[in-house]
């Protein structure tokens, strides 16, 4: 048994020694922390601080969250208002490593710009940008950039792994098309929770209507959700889904006084489980796609 244990001790002690030399990286919630693990490989150590299906629109930081964050070489962020908490906890912490913002430089689009108004939110920037394979393109080169940054020593592989992903995305975008192509355009109309897919919809021609804004913390007025199932009615829109970061009781009732029961659910701002069906950004999109369009065929 000693020899054993000697075996085992020596096994833990190259754990942790294959672990401290792997890049620290904080990313801000699951689906960044996927991409910039894809990107990552196995020369980076990715810690999520808003893990799968957690809401980071009202996420509080928590001391845990500071020093783990103090520890990291990198500290990857959605930006555009996204992580409204983040400068808190980065000033809580004093961090001092570096800072990438996955979706800087991209060409953004603002709330309410199709063909529906969002009140208070309209002509705000939408932060959720991830929901375009083309835009996170962006975030992946980004992100490699602020890797190669981190770690120069292993910019090189960063790179490479980044072309490989930034391949399967250009084959989801060409997959997602081809899906959306099979309902017909007029019948491409869409409830869910809160206004999270307007680049999906933008990209793939897709009407997304929702009763909260841009925030899950937005109460939903009376007179919007009564529009809302107005037209639901008149235009005999059945695709009303919920998200895995919403309550779902809201759009349970717009269902039932729009004469439609809801359909799967969607994953907008976090991913699933590693046992559900969204574990990785990739298979989200697939899902989140496969959903939408048998949903908009009930229309």
């Amino acid at each position: 048994m000693k020899p054993l244990r000697c075996l085992y001790a020596m096994l833990a002690a190259l754990s942790l020694h294959a672990s401290a030399d792997k890049l620290p990286v904080v990313a801000s919630f699951s689906i960044l922390g996927d991409i910039v693990q894809q990107v990552g490989g196995d020369k980076v150590s990715v810690t999520t601080l808003v893990g799968p299906d957690g809401d980071a629109h009202v996420y509080q930081p928590s001391p845990q969250d500071g020093k783990t964050l103090v520890a990291a070489k990198l500290l990857v962020v959605n930006g555009l208002g996204f992580e409204g908490w983040m400068d808190r906890l980065v000033k809580a912490s004093r961090y001092q490593g570096i800072r990438v913002a996955a979706a800087e430089k991209i060409v953004t689009q603002k709330m309410g710009s199709d063909q529906h108004d969002h009140g208070h939110d309209k002509g705000r920037i939408d932060p959720h940008a991830w929901q375009d394979p083309a835009r996170v393109r962006r975030y992946v080169s980004n992100i490699a950039d602020g890797l190669a940054s981190a770690d120069p020593t292993n910019a090189g592989y960063y790179r490479k792994r980044a072309d490989s992903y930034t391949e399967q995305l250009f084959e989801l975008e060409k997959w997602a098309a081809e899906q959306v192509a099979s309902v017909v355009p007029n019948k491409r109309r869409v409830i869910t929770s809160h206004d999270a897919f307007g680049y999906l919809g933008r990209r793939f021609g897709i009407q997304f209507l929702s009763p909260q804004g841009v925030n899950t913390e937005a109460e939903a007025s009376a007179r919007g959700v009564g529009m809302l199932i107005k037209q639901a009615r008149k235009e005999s829109i059945k695709a009303i889904f919920v998200e895995n970061v919403s309550n779902p009781k809201l759009l349970e009732q717009i269902g039932r006084e729009a004469g439609a029961s809801l359909g799967g659910r969607l994953y907008s701002d976090a991913l699933s489980r590693a046992d559900g069906p969204a574990p990785n950004y990739l298979a989200m999109m697939k899902y989140n796609v496969s959903t939408l369009v048998a949903g908009m065929k009930q229309n």
